[in-house]
């Protein structure tokens, strides 16, 4: 059987080969634990829906939506400034905003696109 070429690391900017079927090179590995984890390890358990359920019960429009005239249910309570597992910046209520969940995706693939984690 056929071997199966190398393919280039997925870390933005990193053209290293690594084995088919992995992801990233052994340099850039230890950035990707954090997207690893399950979202109950990063704090999304039982204690966070009862939290956003309660904060979306409170702000129940989009900001964003509200901003441009529309009046559009929030489902997504998002953290303003992107918390990458600081718990104090994730429990932060000031920290979150509610928004519908276009203007969550829209937020996440540009502003939080390439994360940034400090160890």
């Amino acid at each position: 059987m056929p071997r199966r070429p190398d393919t280039p690391c997925k870390y933005p900017g990193c053209a290293r080969l690594v084995p088919y079927g992995s992801k990233y090179c052994a340099e850039h590995t230890p950035f990707h634990r954090q997207e690893q984890r399950t979202t109950t390890e990063k704090g999304y358990g039982t204690r966070w829906q009862k939290e956003s359920r309660a904060f979306l019960r409170a702000n129940p429009l989009c900001i964003r939506c509200r901003e441009q005239g529309r009046y559009v249910k929030a489902t997504v309570v998002d953290h303003v400034v992107p918390h990458r597992g600081d718990p104090v910046l994730f429990w932060d209520r000031s920290n979150w905003q509610p928004l519908c969940k276009s203007c969550h995706d829209h937020k996440t693939m540009t502003e939080d696109r390439y994360p940034i984690y400090e160890y």
